[in-house]
């Protein structure tokens, strides 16, 4: 099945509301009737300013990226990307063609 691979990335700490903006971002895609969607902590990373920014055992955590991640049709990809939008939220994210294989085990 063709499909869209949606990733957007976002600091942990970073709020929409009340809510952190990657469970903002998950809650939405629910609401919107999107099958699933999961968000991947790094460990390092740096963005557009070059200051690496990385988690250290014995130091407060820093800022660091989140990749909250859709698998979807490109229609609900839309939609998330226009709730994204309606909500004026300023967002990075990437939109790439894929394909799902599900494998039965057998």
């Amino acid at each position: 099945m063709d499909a869209v691979a949606l990733r957007f990335y976002v600091h942990q700490p970073r709020r929409h509301g009340k809510d952190l903006l990657y469970e903002w971002l998950l809650a939405t895609a629910k609401r919107l009737g999107i099958h699933g969607g999961s968000a991947f902590f790094a460990t390092a990373g740096y963005g557009r300013h070059g200051v690496i920014h990385e988690q250290r055992f014995f130091e407060l955590p820093e800022a660091l990226p989140v990749m909250v991640e859709f698998i979807v049709s490109a229609g609900e990809a839309d939609q998330l990307v226009e709730a994204v939008r309606a909500e004026k939220i300023h967002a990075f994210c990437t939109r790439t063609p894929t394909q799902v294989v599900q494998l039965d085990g057998a």
